[in-house]
């Protein structure tokens, strides 16, 4: 059942749909083939902080949902759950399921990326087309932008710190996006997502991590973009080359002076982008 959450005054806070047993928020707009849009991570992440310029533009042409995935922003927190990427397939399926969506396109930031990879690999018949930004493949070292994400505690100064580090031009971090992920930031838990979705950042020396293995990716059939910032600071552009290599039917498009911030960067090219892509519109 789906419901109005009782606190929808707050810009972040939509309605609300129990899946995977997880009473979670989400924003649904237009009518027509389901676009779900899933958001990264980073602290005070939500959905609607990730795609709030882009959810009115593809609702001209999709019904667009865009799910704030369990551990993060506004939906439902609890103790019992164990976060990791197997949870956050089955809370996506869930997801699906309880609004009654068969299949779907994806447009899967960093975080979103990754879901949204393992996601068709497992589910296959569930998606259609995908659009991944800033997603990690294969090995890597922790960057800075998701060392500082790790270890931020909240405040002002904090938030407006780590935010620094994700677009190309510091300018995009504005006060009013700062006061909001802050302010997100303060719910119980919001940390938590976060640190499970990552290790622990070495105190001396390199943090190996690991994205999607490379061999994985190579299964996937979708038909996939691939957009990526060329100074990202928090998903290295070797990432995007990765998996634009080894994804059969893979696109990519490289962006200068942009960072892990596509959507808002390069908000014009990545609109008509991904919805060319969507649309299955030859450039």
């Amino acid at each position: 059942m789906t419901t109005t959450n009782e606190t929808a005054d707050v810009p972040g806070v939509g309605q609300s749909v129990e899946a995977f047993g997880i009473r979670t928020n989400y924003h649904d707009m237009g009518t027509g083939t389901p676009v779900i849009l899933l958001h990264g991570s980073g602290p005070g992440v939500s959905a609607w902080t990730n795609w709030r310029r882009v959810l009115p533009v593809f609702a001209e042409h999709f019904r667009v949902l865009a799910p704030d995935m369990a551990g993060f922003g506004f939906t439902e927190r609890r103790d019992d759950l164990a976060y990791d990427i197997k949870l956050w397939v089955k809370h996506l399926i869930g997801f699906m399921d309880a609004l009654g969506i068969e299949r779907a396109h994806l447009v899967g930031n960093s975080f979103g990326g990754s879901l949204s990879l393992a996601a068709a690999l497992r589910f296959p018949d569930r998606f259609e087309r995908i659009t991944l930004m800033g997603t990690p493949c294969g090995k890597f070292n922790m960057t800075p932008g998701l060392r500082a994400g790790w270890f931020y505690e909240p405040s002002l100064e904090n938030m407006r710190a780590v935010m620094t580090l994700f677009p190309f031009d510091p300018a995009f971090v504005s006060d009013e996006l700062v006061r909001e992920r802050y302010e997100t930031s303060l719910i119980p838990g919001a940390q938590e997502g976060l640190r499970r979705l990552l290790v622990k950042p070495n105190e001396e020396g390199e943090t190996p991590l690991s994205g999607m293995p490379e061999e994985a990716v190579a299964g996937l059939r979708h038909p996939t973009l691939i957009l990526q910032g060329r100074e990202d600071r928090v998903i290295p552009m070797e990432m995007a080359l990765r998996l634009a290599t080894r994804i059969p039917r893979a696109d990519l498009h490289l962006f200068g002076e942009c960072g892990h911030w596509v959507q808002a960067e390069r908000h014009q090219a990545f609109t008509a982008l991904t919805l060319g892509h969507l649309l299955n519109r030859a450039p």
